[in-house]
């Protein structure tokens, strides 16, 4: 009888041996399956933001979908959904309107909020993340002062933490001057959301000379010249608003928001 119990236990001992090793075989391919499809994901979503692409921004939606189905606690591949809902909310809120782009718009815009949700409960410390996430709270109140008391204190929230946790990041302050550019409604508020794109356009300068990783984000840089020419634009600086409006068509000729300022800032010189 000990015999027979030692073999037996034995025996349970190789099974489960044989389990952990499957298993671990298991969640470095998916990991590894995870890495592929984040990567093309990344790929996809900056040629949709080169071309300004409804489509493209949805298919890399899709492809960070799948990643987060395969390493469902990785927080970047949740950062990266999020920042792809985000970006394919903003195409549809400025493509030729109609009510199925708003709706569209609306559940982006929700989905992004859910992502990047997960990416901060997984790492606190995400401070895109939580930049993004003050950015759409934001959003979500829209001037309606119901929805202010209840977002107001998420914003401040998911600002401060950013900004305590990436205050060097040129995404951080980017996403947080165009929120106090939305907001402002006088000379001296439009200077303050100057004073923070400024500091973006800085640090995304430095950015520039770094050699990116495969899924680093490198979006941003030409969307923060382009709310600096509208700031300027606001502050009666048409120069300087002009500088700014060519300097983001130089880097991303299809952004219609800088096409449009120069136009105005042009005409009015």
């Amino acid at each position: 009888m000990p015999r027979y119990r030692v073999i037996t236990e034995g025996a349970m001992f190789r099974v489960d041996f044989i389990l952990i090793g499957l298993l671990a075989t298991l969640s470095v391919q998916a990991s590894a399956a995870s890495n592929d499809l984040s990567a093309s994901g990344v790929a996809e979503f900056t040629a949709a933001y080169q071309a300004w692409d409804g489509a493209r921004f949805g298919a890399a939606t899709e492809l960070f979908r799948r990643a987060t189905t395969n390493e469902p606690a990785n927080v970047t591949n949740f950062y990266w959904l999020g920042a792809a809902q985000f970006h394919r909310m903003l195409q549809l809120q400025n493509a030729p309107g109609n009510r199925t782009n708003e709706a569209a718009a609306k559940t982006a815009l929700d989905a992004a909020v859910d992502a990047l949700t997960l990416a901060v409960k997984f790492d606190e410390r995400h401070a895109e993340s939580h930049a993004l996430l003050g950015t759409l709270y934001g959003m979500k109140i829209n001037g309606s002062l119901l929805r202010g008391a209840r977002f107001g204190p998420r914003v401040a929230k998911h600002q401060e933490l950013a900004l305590k946790h990436g205050a060097s990041n040129p995404r951080v302050q980017y996403l947080l001057g165009m929120c106090q550019f939305h907001t402002a409604n006088k000379p001296a508020e439009w200077h303050e959301a100057l004073q923070t794109l400024l500091k973006a356009e800085k640090l995304f300068q430095a950015e520039a000379t770094t050699t990116a990783a495969p899924l680093d984000p490198r979006w941003g840089y030409d969307s923060c010249l382009t709310f600096l020419g509208r700031t300027y634009e606001l502050l009666g600086q048409r120069k300087e608003a002009v500088d700014y409006f060519r300097k983001a068509l130089a880097m991303h000729p299809a952004d219609h928001l800088a096409k449009e300022g120069l136009k105005r800032a042009s005409q009015n010189k």
